[in-house]
C-alpha cells in the first residue's frame, strides 16, 4: 500500500522538475515547485500512516506553511518585476543584481 503513495510522489516529484527545468514561464515554474513539495507532503503522509503516528502530518503542516509564504513573497516580486518589464519570463530575475 505504502509502495503505490510512494511511487505517485516520486512521479509527481519528477513531473515538477521537469516543470521547473523546462519552462520559462514564472507561474509554471512557482506551479512546480509547489508540485514537488505536494509531492513530498505524500511521502510525509504516507510513512506517517505506516508508523501510526503524527510526526509526517505535522510535518507536512509545516511545508504548508512554509509554501504558502513562499508563494506570498514570490507573487509580490513577480507583480513588481512585471510592471516594470511587461514579461513574465523567468531572464526577468537578472533585474535584481545589484
Amino acid at each position: 500500500m505504502i509502495h503505490d503513495y510512494l511511487v505517485l510522489s516520486v512521479i509527481l516529484f519528477c513531473l515538477g522538475i521537469v516543470g521547473v527545468f523546462a519552462r520559462r514561464n514564472v507561474f509554471t515554474v512557482f506551479m512546480s515547485v509547489e508540485l514537488m513539495l505536494n509531492s513530498a507532503n505524500l511521502a510525509f503522509i504516507a510513512f506517517a500512516r505506516l508508523h501510526q503516528n503524527m510526526d509526517g502530518h505535522v510535518l507536512a503542516l509545516l511545508v504548508m506553511a512554509v509554501a504558502a509564504a513562499e508563494v506570498a513573497l514570490a507573487l509580490a516580486v513577480v507583480i513588481l518585476l512585471h510592471k516594470q518589464t511587461g514579461k513574465l519570463d523567468t531572464n526577468v530575475f537578472s533585474l535584481l543584481k545589484g
